[in-house]
């Protein structure tokens, strides 16, 4: 069943499927849902039920135009709001890139609503050295994304030549254009980018409070041809975890939803029971 649920003072189209033991499946940039495609059906079979938004920003949920409305604080809202108006008080989270930061964060300080955790490419905040060389090489996009206006120009340009090119072969490449290329679609989802990756950020110099430690049972994953992020930061993680730490890696590129869902769902319903 799919539906528009208001949470946090937006609406967010959700996609609620199966029965038992909720588990949230969030995605990143420059995703929907739709990423979870291969791992609802696989989870509802081994007993859980789905919950599938479209992320603040994305497809059919709402795409408010400030940027500091795309702050990771408000996110985290979205999420526990989301699970609010499902009756839901307690879940797995399983999230990957942008949203598996957010689910780093609702772990974090939401610790009561997780019950066990999976993050998929991104690292937990806080638990980074300086950058390596590696990290600059493969984070450049970032500070393109900064530069409102240039950088929806440039990605646009001759059949998202550039967009396409900082994909590397992804196979959701045609819908990904497709959806960003919808009135109003591309700068909400950069917004993400511009609200919480400033320039400091890339010396890991962004301030704020530590972050509390993670009390629920974590799986880290990541994949050998990811393009955009490192393995240092995703084992780095294990530092910030009290509950007991596994971590998987994978071969293929960034979307491991897509690339290898066998063995991720396989891995999947085995940890989250």
């Amino acid at each position: 069943m799919s539906e528009l649920i208001e949470a946090n003072g937006l609406h967010f189209y959700v996609r609620d499927q199966g029965s038992g033991t909720p588990v949230l499946l969030l995605h990143g940039f420059p995703d929907t849902g739709d990423l979870w495609r291969n791992q609802v059906p696989a989870l509802n079979e081994g007993g859980f039920r789905t919950v599938v938004p479209d992320m603040r920003g994305r497809g059919r949920s709402s795409k408010p135009s400030s940027v500091s409305e795309y702050r990771l604080s408000s996110i985290v809202r979205d999420v526990t709001g989301i699970l609010d108006a499902l009756g839901i008080q307690r879940a797995h989270v399983v999230g990957h890139d942008w949203s598996a930061a957010v689910a780093w964060l609702l772990a974090a300080l939401a610790p009561e609503r997780v019950d066990r955790l999976v993050a998929i490419s991104v690292g937990a905040p806080g638990a980074g050295a300086k950058p390596t060389l590696e990290e600059f090489q493969k984070g450049w996009y970032r500070l393109l994304f900064l530069f409102e206006g240039t950088a929806e120009e440039l990605i646009q340009r001759d059949d998202w030549y550039l967009f396409r090119l900082f994909l590397g072969g992804a196979k959701d490449t045609e819908a990904y254009v497709q959806t960003l290329s919808d009135p109003g679609a591309l700068t909400p989802a950069l917004n993400w980018y511009r609200a919480n990756l400033p320039v400091q950020a890339l010396l890991g110099r962004t301030g704020g409070p530590q972050l509390p430690m993670i009390k629920a049972n974590t799986l880290g994953i990541w994949s050998t041809g990811d393009l955009y992020l490192t393995e240092e930061a995703m084992t780095r993680s294990e530092q910030k975890v009290q509950g007991r730490w596994r971590y998987e890696r994978f071969a293929g590129s960034h979307w491991v939803p897509l690339d290898q869902p066998d063995r991720l769902n396989r891995l999947l319903v085995e940890f989250l029971s």
